[in-house]
């Protein structure tokens, strides 16, 4: 059994979340830091684009009037609205067994253990091996776009993931929304007129869900979080040892926060 650090992260704003998953993994690349399991949220909520999704799909005055932000994350795939959610993220070295191989491989494996947490909450879900082709990727929502072995329940996405593979190791992280109306996104992004924002609030909620819509019952981000401990260690042979960030960590997140991720060079890219 192999030992991995478990970060459990209080809530907050999305720059510091991604600095935060990135200063891990530079960490790791320099045997500086284990392999992580960290859980974490959002406060305020957060709007977030994939690496390569252009800003111009945010409609930057409607997010300022709900007081969201906006942040870009060094993963690719589309937007997602971060509130109500437990968050995770994985980051471990390349040749670590869990990770290594494809991002399918890596994916399949983690996606074991998140299954497992997932039912352990009483959500009935199901790994799709799906390869998407299906959908338009043009679409700016995440949660409508199907992945390879995405996690659903009564065939409804409930948990996306999106990777990032660098030199320094593997990044994983993926949300799991707990509560709240998730046609709230078309909110904050651009549409051509009301009546298309309706139509795709409409269509997200046939095609995607939360914990508590299936359970009916309200499930408290620390029950949730528990549940993803206990899976993963269950299903990956892992001892997780509960720790905080180092203080090398820390002050490289505040860079990254400063310099990257709350910086519109960075946030406007694309």
């Amino acid at each position: 059994m192999d030992t991995w650090r478990l970060l459990l992260t209080p809530p907050a704003p999305g720059a510091w979340n991604m600095a935060v998953d990135e200063a891990i993994l530079e960490h790791i690349g320099r045997g500086e830091s284990i392999p992580t399991l960290r859980l974490y949220a959002w406060k305020p909520a957060c709007l977030s684009l994939g690496h390569a999704q252009p800003f111009a799909d945010v409609d930057t005055t409607r997010l300022e009037e709900r007081g969201w932000d906006v942040v870009r994350r060094p993963t690719g795939g589309r937007a997602i609205l971060h509130t109500d959610e437990l968050t995770y993220s994985v980051i471990a070295p390349n040749d670590e067994p869990r990770v290594a191989g494809s991002v399918l491989e890596s994916y399949s494996r983690l996606a074991v253990a998140l299954v497992q947490g997932a039912k352990a909450l009483g959500l009935p879900v199901e790994m799709k091996d799906d390869d998407g082709s299906k959908m338009e990727s043009s679409n700016p929502v995440c949660f409508e776009v199907p992945s390879p072995y995405e996690i659903t329940v009564q065939g409804k996405k409930l948990i996306g993931s999106a990777q990032a593979r660098r030199k320094e190791g593997v990044l994983q992280h993926g949300s799991l929304p707990l509560t709240g109306n998730l046609a709230r996104i078309t909110d904050a992004l651009v549409f051509p007129d009301e009546s298309s924002r309706q139509i795709a609030a409409q269509r997200l909620l046939d095609r995607a869900t939360t914990v508590e819509s299936v359970t009916r019952h309200p499930v408290l981000w620390n029950d949730a979080a528990q549940a993803f401990v206990w899976a993963f260690e269950a299903k990956l042979g892992l001892s997780l040892d509960e720790d905080g960030l180092s203080p090398s960590e820390r002050k490289r997140a505040e860079e990254l926060v400063r310099e990257k991720y709350a910086h519109p060079d960075w946030t406007k890219r694309v």
